[in-house]
């Protein structure tokens, strides 16, 4: 298959709100060793890319500073390790999503589970990798446990609320709207709290009961005492995010007394090593879950790759209830 010298994509004109998003062409890029070029058929909108938009967020070194962490598609060129050209593929990405080219390393490619369209493909693995790790892979989340995630109703919790109950969690999250809450609901919490009307604290001592085991936060500031306060002995505190902000006074007191566990990692700037680990578990234990039918990411919206202005707009407007995705090819 030929590959053209230049492909479409849009790019980052300045820090700034979502006009600043621009259509322009580039170059194709070409694969490393080790990587794979994938024609880009959808690609996924997650709020990191409006952090990076507004200038908070920089790529790595020696990435493009193309926004866009996601993208299902079919594999071009050589083949590398496990994939060959045709295979159609969902993939990490560190950067360079909102283009119809983009390279990434072969160990962060997954294959396309069954049943699922290329749109649906788009928006598993930023949100997918990013629950895994945290929720599983440093808070250690176990069958019978119970786990609080805030922002039930983004692309990050209606993916949590989904492998948690599916893997014997109980699940409570909090949402700002009745809407947003049966969304949850309907996903597979067993509670959950409109945070605009409730004491979150008091639903997780209720729910725990005594507190939960694992909180899962991208909320932070004054949600961090709160969320201490909601965690029962030997708890889990993970943070991926701080839209509230990250400087806040904590009093470290029950986490000694509890015995808690406060953590948090960004995924961005991991190893390709590590990164890959994350995706062999990913297929092992939870794409077996989506080919049956049991997981399904919740797509909100889709905008062609040219308005991807309109779907930061969205992301940033909080009224979605799961993915947004751009449509590439």
């Amino acid at each position: 298959m030929t590959t053209p010298d230049t492909m479409n994509c849009v790019e980052i004109t300045e820090p700034g709100g979502p006009e600043v998003l621009k259509p322009t062409t580039r170059p194709v890029p070409v694969p490393a060793e080790g990587e794979v070029l994938i024609r880009v058929d959808a690609a996924g909108v997650n709020r990191p890319d409006c952090i990076q938009r507004l200038g908070n967020y920089a790529p790595p070194p020696g990435v493009t500073d193309i926004p866009g962490l996601e993208v299902s598609g079919t594999v071009i060129g050589n083949g590398v390790g496990r994939w060959s050209e045709g295979d159609r593929v969902c993939a990490l990405v560190a950067g360079g999503g909102y283009a119809e080219y983009v390279t990434t390393p072969a160990v962060q490619c997954l294959p396309i589970p069954g049943g699922l369209s290329e749109i649906e493909a788009a928006a598993l693995p930023e949100t997918f990798f990013t629950v895994w790790t945290n929720v599983f892979m440093r808070a250690g989340l176990q069958p019978g446990e119970t786990i609080l995630v805030h922002g039930g109703s983004s692309g990050i919790g209606t993916t949590a609320i989904q492998i948690a109950s599916r893997l014997g969690a109980r699940v409570l999250v909090t949402a700002g709207s009745v809407e947003k809450c049966q969304a949850c609901l309907d996903l597979g919490a067993e509670r959950a709290v409109n945070y605009r009307e409730e004491d979150y604290v008091a639903a997780a001592k209720e729910f725990g009961p005594g507190g939960v085991d694992v909180v899962l936060d991208m909320v932070g500031g004054d949600y961090i005492p709160r969320n201490i306060k909601a965690l029962k002995p030997d708890g889990r505190h993970v943070n991926i995010a701080f839209l509230g902000g990250s400087k806040v006074e904590v009093d470290f007191m029950p986490m000694m007394l509890k015995r808690l566990t406060l953590t948090g990692s960004t995924l961005r700037p991991q190893s390709v090593e590590r990164k890959g680990a994350i995706a062999e578990a990913l297929e092992q234990r939870v794409w077996p879950m989506i080919t049956a039918g049991d997981i399904r990411p919740m797509i909100h919206a889709t905008f062609p790759l040219a308005e991807a202005a309109a779907a930061h707009a969205l992301m940033e407007s909080s009224q979605h209830i799961g993915k947004i995705v751009l449509t590439v090819r």
